[in-house]
C-alpha cells in the first residue's frame, strides 16, 4: 500500500481534492500518491508569498543561514532514505542518487555561507568629480520579488535545491513546482524546511500540473522565473512573459574533445573511461552528458575501441542494485524516442558500434560513428545513453565542430597543453570549458549556464542570488571623506 504525500502551502502541509500516482520507470510499481493543489490553494500560496516579501527580505541573515544549515544537515542524516526515493521515482541508479543527495547538501551549505556574507554593500566615493564632494554611494542588493522555480525530473532533489536555496539566502519568497514525474524528492525538502523558523508564506512546494502552469507563469506577483528543462518549454515561458526576469537552463549536446597531445595509453584509457561513464551516468539524462566525442585523427584509431569497450563495460539493470551504472530512462516514451532517433541515424548511414537496443524504459548504452550531419541525433539533445564519435584533423577543426551546434552549455577538452586550454576558453561558444575531463563536471558553487540556445542566466548559488536581486544605491551627503 502506498502513502499519499501532501504538498506544502505557505510553509504548512496541505491536501487538495485529487491526486496522482508516481510510478517507477524500472518496474512500473507505484512509489507514492501525490495530492494536487486546487486553484484556490495555488492562489493562497501566491498571495502569501507576495504578502510576506518585505518581511522576508528584512529577515536577519543569521535566521536564513540557520534554516539553510538545518536543511543541509537533515539531508545528510537521511541520505540513504532520500537516495532510495530518488532512485524509485526517477530510475537513477542508487549510487548516483547518493551522489545527488551529497550535492544537495553542499548547495544548502553554500547558500548558508552566501546568506551570511550577501548584501554587505559596496561603498564608492563620489568626490572624484567636484559635484560629488562630500558624497558616498552605498550599493546593496534587494530581492526583485517572489521567485517561481520550475524544476526538471533528471535531478529531482538537487535541481529543486538550486531553486530553493539561493532564494532563501537572498531573502526572496519562492514557489517551487517540482516535475510531475518526480515530485517526491522536492516534497522531502518541504519536510525539512518546515522544521525551520522561516516566515510563513516565504516558501511553498506545489506539484501543479503542467496544463495549469500558464496562469501561474503569467501572474504579475511572481516577477522572477527560474526554469530548468526543455528548450521548447523554456522559450515559450520567456515569450509569454517578456517583462519578467527569466533564468533558463535549457540543456545542450555536450562535446568532449580529445586533442593530439592526449596520446599515451594512460591518457586514452582515462578519456575513454570518463567518456563512457558520463555519456551514461544518468541514463544520459543530464544536460551536460557526453553526447559527442570529437577526436583528433592522431588519436582517433586508438581511442575509439577503448570507448566502445568502456561503454560495453557499463553495468545496466536494476537501479536498486549498487553495482548498476545505467538504469532506465524516466519513461518508456523517452526510451522509444531515443530508439527512433538512433534508428533514423543508422538508416541515414551512421555506423552502430554497440548498443541500439531498447527494453521497455531501458535503452542500451550506444556508440555511433559517421553520424550524418542532417540527422536529429547530430543537432538535438538526445537525453539518453547515446554517444557519437567524430574524427577531425587539428585543434581548429575540433573547436569548429564543438561550435557547430545551436547549443553551448559546456565542453570538455582533453589536453595537457596550457596554451591550448586558453585557446579553447577563448574559442568555444559555451558557458563552461573543462580541461582534462568531460563536459559533465559541475561544482554547485560555480556559475553554471550556457550560451546560444542553452539558455540565459546562471545557476550556482551566488550567481542565482544575483539573478533574484537588483542593485539599489544609497547616496549619503555632507560627509567628511
Amino acid at each position: 500500500m502506498t502513502s499519499t504525500h501532501a504538498f506544502w502551502l505557505a510553509g504548512r502541509q496541505a491536501a487538495g481534492e485529487s491526486g496522482f500516482d508516481v510510478t517507477s520507470p524500472w518496474d512500473g510499481t507505484t512509489v507514492g500518491t501525490v495530492s494536487l493543489p486546487t486553484d484556490a490553494q495555488v492562489e493562497e500560496a501566491v498571495a502569501a508569498a507576495y504578502a510576506v516579501r518585505d518581511e522576508f527580505a528584512a529577515t536577519p541573515a543569521h535566521v536564513r543561514a540557520a534554516a539553510l544549515d538545518h536543511v543541509g544537515r537533515r539531508l545528510a542524516e537521511r541520505t540513504e532514505e532520500i537516495a532510495r526515493l530518488i532512485s524509485a521515482e526517477n530510475g537513477k541508479p542508487v549510487k548516483w542518487a547518493r551522489g545527488e543527495v551529497g550535492r544537495a547538501v553542499s548547495v544548502f551549505r553554500f547558500a548558508a555561507e552566501e546568506a551570511r556574507r550577501f548584501n554587505g554593500g559596496e561603498a564608492q566615493r563620489l568626490d572624484t568629480d567636484a559635484g560629488g564632494q562630500g558624497r558616498l554611494a552605498l550599493t546593496r542588493r534587494f530581492p526583485k520579488g517572489v521567485v517561481l522555480g520550475i524544476a526538471p525530473f533528471n535531478f529531482p532533489l538537487n535541481l529543486c535545491a538550486h531553486k530553493i536555496a539561493p532564494a532563501i539566502a537572498a531573502g526572496a519568497p519562492l514557489i517551487l513546482k517540482p516535475a510531475p514525474a518526480t515530485p517526491l524528492s522536492g516534497l522531502i525538502l518541504g519536510e525539512l524546511l518546515a522544521e525551520t523558523d522561516l516566515p510563513a508564506g516565504s516558501w511553498s512546494i506545489l506539484p501543479v500540473p503542467n496544463d495549469k502552469m500558464p496562469a501561474l507563469v503569467q501572474d504579475e506577483r511572481l516577477p522572477v522565473i527560474s526554469f530548468t528543462g526543455s528548450e521548447t518549454v523554456g522559450y515559450a515561458i520567456m515569450d509569454s512573459v517578456p517583462r519578467k526576469h527569466c533564468t533558463l537552463e535549457l540543456g545542450g549536446n555536450g562535446a568532449a574533445v580529445v586533442l593530439a597531445d592526449w596520446a599515451s595509453d594512460e591518457d586514452l584509457d582515462r578519456a575513454a573511461t570518463r567518456i563512457a561513464t558520463f555519456s551514461n551516468y544518468q541514463g544520459g539524462q543530464s544536460c551536460i552528458s557526453v553526447q559527442r566525442v570529437i577526436a583528433d585523427a592522431a588519436v582517433y584509431d586508438r581511442l575509439l575501441p577503448r570507448i566502445v569497450a568502456a561503454v560495453e563495460a557499463q553495468v545496466t539493470g536494476d537501479p536498486n542494485d549498487d553495482a548498476t551504472d545505467v538504469g532506465p530512462l524516466v519513461s518508456e516514451a523517452a526510451a522509444e524516442r531515443v530508439e527512433a532517433w538512433v534508428r533514423e541515424a543508422v538508416d541515414a548511414g551512421a555506423k552502430l558500434l554497440t548498443g541500439g537496443k531498447r527494453d521497455g524504459a531501458s535503452y542500451a548504452p550506444t556508440v555511433l560513428t559517421e553520424l550524418p550531419a542532417d540527422t536529429t541525433l547530430a543537432h538535438e539533445e538526445v537525453f539518453g545513453p547515446v554517444l557519437s564519435v567524430q574524427r577531425v584533423t587539428g585543434e581548429a577543426e575540433a573547436f569548429a565542430a564543438v561550435n557547430d551546434s545551436k547549443y553551448g552549455l559546456q565542453a570538455g577538452v582533453f589536453t595537457h597543453d596550457l596554451q591550448a586550454a586558453f585557446r579553447a576558453h577563448r574559442a568555444l561558444e559555451v558557458g563552461g570549458v573543462v580541461i582534462g575531463d568531460i563536459p559533465s563536471y559541475r561544482a554547485d558553487q560555480m556559475p553554471y549556464g550556457g550560451a546560444k540556445q542553452s539558455g540565459v542566466g546562471r545557476e550556482g548559488v551566488k550567481f542565482a542570488m544575483d539573478d533574484y536581486t537588483y542593485e539599489r544605491v544609497l547616496v549619503l551627503t555632507g560627509l567628511a571623506l
